[in-house]
């Protein structure tokens, strides 16, 4: 085999380069997310566990854009500027290699060179494009992106704990990604690769997602798992190994029972915790206690509760559900005022109670009980598994536990709370 066949089957083997590069723990599986970053014209996203060496394989790509695709230049994010020198780093070792530098030369006929080189920034002699841009841009996710412009834009592991646990820090995450649209160019693409740390992160933000979790790649052993899970909180397990989103350290609702047949919630009661705007969201629950479980149905909405209210009515006929209850403490009757003049029966009460103390009494401790049934929103049980004292949003959880309240009595007298509903 000459030294050009040598070079192209590396080339075209990114995880047989990079065991030549001394990244010997990489797999086939490495193989199809690197072929796939470097062959895909569309935008792709790549979640895998934390330890998976999706960083290790996205410096190879790069190393590789930089001679194959050498008329286009690429902008790299990271969450900190600290973060992107050290992508950099990476990738202009790789360039430095012996194995890629001979591989240059056989493939392009002369040695790859830096022409400019600093902690953000590479461009080597290889670069073909007439614009002024550096061939590859590194920037932190709080840096300016005006007037910048790529034809492959990358992100890595734009999301982080702070966004798990900071809205705001959400929200600037997101903004960035979206201003990425505007800085690819047409044609362009963008490559992601991450962990989801948030139901509402970035991530929900990005196409074409391909997900690994610690179960999938067989990167990691049972012993090596188990070790893992004994060092860190079962939140942070969750994140970074089982791309899961559970509530934040004192977990109160886990394991939830799905997928019941909705035939036992039919002819239930129902509960609405209405949203009258901002960032609330409104939840309406119906729910059937029977031979001492909860059978439940819920919705949830991110919109005022006017937008949502011909569906929950659309809802409580589909289920043959009776009155609909809902507390009076913010609107003043207007929801039952609202909902009587379409025909429904509704039972309207003054909330006197903690909202935190009513969720833990009566969900938590009905909670081994709580049986979901098919068609719940998925949005509704993770709000209710993601729950905590200090959770951003609490619609579905406090919906569900004003009907288990309703519906609880200590000897199972289902009656208890029949007053409410006339």
């Amino acid at each position: 085999m000459t030294l050009k066949n040598t070079a192209e089957y590396l080339f075209t083997h990114p995880a047989t380069l990079g065991k030549y590069l001394g990244y010997n723990d990489l797999t086939e599986l490495h193989e199809r997310w690197m072929l796939e970053m470097l062959g895909n014209t569309e935008d792709f996203t790549l979640q895998a566990h934390r330890g998976s060496y999706k960083t290790t394989c996205l410096c190879i790509v790069i190393a590789l854009l930089l001679i194959e695709q050498r008329e286009k230049n690429i902008i790299f994010l990271r969450k900190t500027d600290t973060d992107v020198v050290e992508v950099v780093k990476n990738v202009k070792r790789i360039i430095g290699s012996d194995v890629f530098q001979q591989c240059c030369k056989a493939l392009t006929g002369v040695p790859l060179t830096l022409i400019k080189d600093s902690g953000t920034e590479l461009t080597t002699n290889a670069y073909s494009a007439p614009s002024g841009a550096p061939q590859l841009l590194g920037i932190g996710i709080g840096g300016s992106l005006t007037g910048k412009h790529a034809d492959i834009v990358i992100t890595d592991d734009i999301v982080n704990l702070k966004d798990r646990r900071s809205k705001a820090d959400r929200e600037t995450t997101k903004a960035a990604y979206m201003e990425l649209q505007n800085i690819k160019n047409r044609d362009g693409r963008i490559i992601n690769t991450g962990t989801p740390w948030h139901p509402e992160d970035a991530f929900t933000l990005m196409p074409n997602i391909q997900r690994y979790d610690c179960y999938s790649t067989g990167l990691i052993d049972e012993k090596q798992l188990a070790a893992l899970k004994q060092s860190m909180t079962a939140s942070l397990f969750a994140a970074n190994y089982e791309l899961k989103h559970i509530a934040d350290e004192d977990v109160l609702f886990d394991n939830p029972v799905l997928n019941a047949d909705p035939a036992m919630a039919e002819q239930g009661t129902c509960h609405i915790d209405a949203a009258y705007g901002g960032d609330d969201y409104t939840a309406f629950t119906i729910c059937r206690k029977y031979e001492g479980k909860y059978y439940v149905f819920g919705k949830l909405w991110h919109k005022h509760v006017d937008d949502c209210t011909e569906e929950i009515i659309r809802w409580r006929k589909a289920f043959n559900a009776g009155r609909i209850a809902m507390e009076t403490n913010g609107d003043k009757g207007y929801l039952a005022k609202a909902l009587r003049s379409k025909g429904e029966r509704t039972s309207p009460y003054p909330e006197k109670m903690n909202k935190f103390l009513k969720i833990t009494s009566y969900l938590k401790g009905e909670w081994q009980n709580v049986v979901f049934v098919a068609g719940t929103d998925d949005a509704y049980i993770n709000q209710i598994c993601e729950y905590n004292e200090n959770a951003e949003h609490d619609d579905a959880p406090d919906s569900l536990a004003s009907m288990i309240r309703m519906l609880w009595s200590k000897k199972g007298d289902d009656q208890k709370y029949q007053s409410l509903f006339g």
